[in-house]
């Protein structure tokens, strides 16, 4: 018989997890208390929420939402990163902050298991390459500025006509005036 606790906190996990757009599971073993609430604090900047929660508990709220495929991710210290807004944003907080806070020799110890992101699963090494993309409004911007480049282009092409007709006028009328 699960205790109240338990079920408690399973339901509480279900609720973290629940509206997700990316699961993050972070293997956070070797980092002390000051990193730790650092690396919080982090992810409380970046509207990431993060947790540490048994791996059995975890399992049982994921099975509840119907995702099973992070089960086999689940073991040793884990530590849980879910954001409801930016898919990438738990990728890049952990990258940036092993690259920026920890010192070389312990680069190995906080490191990516496994992510869902928007229904796909994506392994440490996928995760890494997805935390080098800029972030979202980055994009957009460069996409909605490969749509302008054609348009700017057309406009200066256009000036460009119309100023040397100007000229050619402007020539042809000093040209009747002398």
């Amino acid at each position: 018989m699960p205790k109240d606790y338990n079920i408690n906190k399973v339901e509480e996990i279900k609720q973290r997890l629940k509206d997700a757009r990316a699961i993050v599971l972070v293997d956070y073993k070797g980092i002390n208390v000051e990193e730790d609430s650092l690396l919080r604090s982090k992810f409380r900047q970046a509207d990431v929420d993060y947790f540490v929660a048994k791996n059995t508990l975890i399992k049982l709220a994921l099975k509840e939402l119907d995702i099973t495929n992070l089960d086999s991710h689940l073991s040793g210290p884990t530590a849980v990163a879910v954001s409801v807004k930016d898919e990438v944003a738990p990728a890049r907080v952990v990258k940036k902050f092993v690259e920026t806070e920890l010192e070389k020799e312990r680069k190995e110890m906080l490191f990516f298991k496994a992510g869902l992101i928007s229904g796909d699963l994506f392994g440490s090494a996928q995760l890494l390459q997805l935390a080098d993309l800029p972030p979202r409004e980055e994009l957009i911007s460069k996409v909605l500025a490969s749509f302008n480049s054609p348009i700017s282009g057309f406009v200066g092409t256009l000036q460009g006509i119309i100023r040397k007709f100007v000229y050619c006028v402007d020539e042809i009328a000093k040209s009747k005036t002398n």
